[in-house]
């Protein structure tokens, strides 16, 4: 009988591309992971790993196996929840894969109501770039996603369905003391100094695009991986910023602008495609979709 957690490592391995990067993945070592593969293989009686040079790439035999896993392990999830769930309200674990402003503003409220409503029902919120969550959809890390589609280092395949949520603006962040009425130009403020995200992230190539497109290149002063420091280095005067609207938060005395012209994000939910999602990551899907999204007041 096919192990599926071997079954696992070999999907892992056609999307991560890279025995190290599944390694990484299961917190395995790399040899531990070559060793299962092999043990894969012995059980199947196919030859499902070739090398070329110092890479390991899947045979023909390989990605049919690696490609059909998925719908396998699917398939298993769903009839373990609804083995579980018969003649009960819906239950297990859900794993949420979100950007830093969903969690605080969709997650979060989804997870107090479910709390309420369903006790049964566990979340493990994890807070996951679009190009990660995405990845860790595919490989199983997560079963919904919170996510924008607006990037194109992974564009969308057939294997995952897409809900989408609501569109959300991209605006400058000043301090309180330079608000000012209607859309602004970026290029009036390229003198400024600029609070960015951290490197290759969402914001910071979003950010730095946004700027070059206006004809400057932006002076960055600091780098947070944290929304609420960057509002609170804005507030304090010593940079401006661009940040999503739902990420400003009211308790900061911060001043925002609009962009001419505007810039906006799509917000989309994403589950694996395949098999029938088990009724407790569609009642999670269900309830995030019902939360208000906030609107900046400013």
């Amino acid at each position: 009988m096919l192990n599926p957690w071997r079954l696992r490592l070999l999907s892992q391995l056609d999307i991560l591309g890279t025995v190290r990067a599944v390694a990484e993945a299961a917190n395995l070592s790399a040899s531990s992971v070559s060793q299962q593969l092999a043990v894969l293989e012995a059980e199947t009686h196919t030859h499902l790993l070739e090398r070329t040079g110092r890479r390991v790439r899947l045979t023909p035999a390989g990605l049919v196996l690696a490609r059909r896993s998925r719908a396998i392990l699917d398939h298993m999830n769903t009839v373990e929840a609804e083995l579980r769930g018969l003649g009960e309200e819906p239950s297990g674990l859900v794993r949420v894969g979100a950007f830093q402003s969903a969690i605080h503003t969709l997650a979060v409220p989804a997870v107090i109501e479910l709390a309420r409503t369903h006790p049964h029902v566990d979340v493990e919120l994890l807070e996951l770039e679009p190009h990660e969550s995405v990845q860790a959809l595919r490989v199983g890390d997560a079963d919904l996603i919170i996510t924008t589609q607006d990037f194109v280092t992974l564009p969308l395949g057939p294997d995952i369905d897409v809900v989408p949520l609501a569109s959300d603006g991209i605006v400058l962040v000043v301090p309180s003391d330079h608000a000012g009425r209607g859309p602004t130009d970026l290029a009036a403020y390229a003198g400024e100094p600029w609070a960015f995200d951290i490197p290759q992230s969402y914001m910071a190539n979003l950010t730095t695009r946004l700027c070059r497109q206006a004809g400057f290149e932006p002076r960055v002063v600091c780098r947070f991986s944290n929304y609420m420091m960057t509002l609170q280095h804005v507030e304090a005067g010593l940079s401006v910023a661009l940040l999503p609207a739902l990420a400003v938060d009211p308790h900061y005395r911060v001043a925002t602008r609009e962009l001419a012209p505007a810039v906006s994000r799509t917000i989309t939910a994403m589950t694996r495609r395949g098999a029938r999602p088990h009724a407790a990551v569609r009642l999670v899907l269900d309830t995030v979709r019902r939360q208000p999204v906030p609107t900046d007041p400013r």
